[in-house]
This record gives C-alpha cells, structure tokens and sequence, in this order.
C-alpha cells in the first residue's frame, strides 16, 4: 500500500532543546538561590517524567486547559526538586522556567528537519504533528518556522489521550480520511511512538542517531533517511 501520510513526533524529532534539560533547571535553579547539579537534575527529571501522568485533559478546553496544562508541570517540576527541598524561590522559579521552555528560542530545529519536511510535502503527503506536549507547541512550531509544512497538530493535553494510547493516532487517521496502512509514524521513543503506532496498528520508525541506522532495525539516524523509505514505498 502506498504511503499517503506520515505523522511525526516533536521533541526529539523534529528539534530539540538549545541546552540539555538539565543544565537549564539547574541554571535557572542557581538564579533563584538553590544550587543543584545538571546531572541530578537530569536524573531526576527522566525519572519523574516517565512516572507522570498522562498529559491529557478530555474535557478541559481554552483558558482551563492552559490551567491544567501549567499544573501538570508545575507538579512534575516540584517533584523533581523534591529530594532538595526547601526552595523557597519555587513558585518564580517554576513561573520563569516554564515561560522559558515556551519561546522557540529555547529550541533548535535539527539540522535536516526544514528540507525534509519541505520534500515530504513535494511527494504529495499528508503530515501531521502528533506529541505528547502542550499549548505551548503552536507557538515553539510557529517560531521555528515549520508550522505551515503539517495540515493538522495533535498534542496529548487538546485530545485527551496521550503516547503510547492508540487513540491519538486513530484521531490523526480519522481527520485526514487515512488507512493505517497508508500512513508511517516517526519518532524517538520506543516507548511511546514505536509502541504506541503499534497498538494503533501503524507501521513505524524510530528516530535514533545511535542506532546502525540498516533498515531491517526499523531505525533511522537522521530524519532525512524517511525519504528513502517513502520512495521505496511508493515506487
């Protein structure tokens, strides 16, 4: 079946963040008088956000959405710090951090994202957004000025189920009239985007730059390796 659509994960994916996360809690930590390692930080950071729940809000929309959205992180971020309490400076520490994580300049798209993007949609295809992120998204996408290349963005917080839940994807295949056939997922995550295209019965790439990149590990180390695989299947 040919390819009609491919739907692509965000962070990690399409870009990434200017420093290591970690490095940004800890530096904006020290600013508002707690000192605490990058590497702690980092560590507690992917232990808490592979513990958190979901980032999903079925009945919350506008301004309430955006509440629950901030207090989901706010309550991920105070649980990474919380092996290091007190920090007094919490509350304008959290505001400063989670405003800087929403500007496109605290990300960078990576090196071949634009063009690939761009000769995806020469090929005629279908692309949709689908991340387990927040409002904070549109603007990030906007701002790094490859929000015109997707026909629909899908983040976990607006439809209410979140990576790896089958549901997110099924709703990308129903706006756009697609098959599962049809389509191929691309992401970072074996977790969320490899497992979660499966359960949803989706063909799927991981994204790995330190994977051999051959094609029977159904990997790929550089985004720009999806073209071959739409051009094989679209012979």
């Amino acid at each position: 079946m040919a390819l009609k659509g491919i739907l692509l994960d965000a962070a990690g994916t399409l870009f990434k963040s200017v420093r290591p996360i970690g490095e940004s809690y800890s530096l904006f930590a020290e600013r508002h008088g707690k000192e605490v390692s990058k590497e702690q930080l980092a560590g507690r950071f992917r232990q808490c956000h592979t513990t958190a729940p979901p980032l999903a809000f079925p009945t919350a929309q506008g301004d309430e959405l955006k509440k629950r959205e901030r207090n989901w992180w706010r309550e991920l971020v105070r649980e990474v710090f919380e092996p290091y309490t007190p920090f007094e400076r919490f509350d304008a520490y959290f505001a400063e951090l989670f405003d800087y994580f929403s500007k496109p300049e605290a990300w960078s798209l990576f090196d071949d994202t634009a063009e690939t993007l761009h000769s995806l949609r020469q090929r005629g295809l279908t692309l949709c957004v689908i991340s387990n992120f927040d409002s904070r998204l549109f603007g990030i996408l906007e701002g790094l000025e490859i929000s015109s290349y997707f026909n629909s963005i899908l983040i976990s917080s607006q439809v209410g189920y979140a990576k790896p839940a089958a549901e997110i994807f099924h709703e990308a295949l129903s706006r756009h009239g697609l098959k599962p056939d049809e389509v191929l997922h691309v992401g970072d995550s074996p977790e969320t985007d490899i497992a979660g295209a499966a359960s949803a019965g989706l063909e799927a790439v991981l994204l790995d730059p330190k994977s051999s990149g051959a094609p029977s590990t159904g990997s790929i180390q550089h985004l720009k390796e999806i073209l071959s695989i739409v051009d094989r299947r679209n012979q």
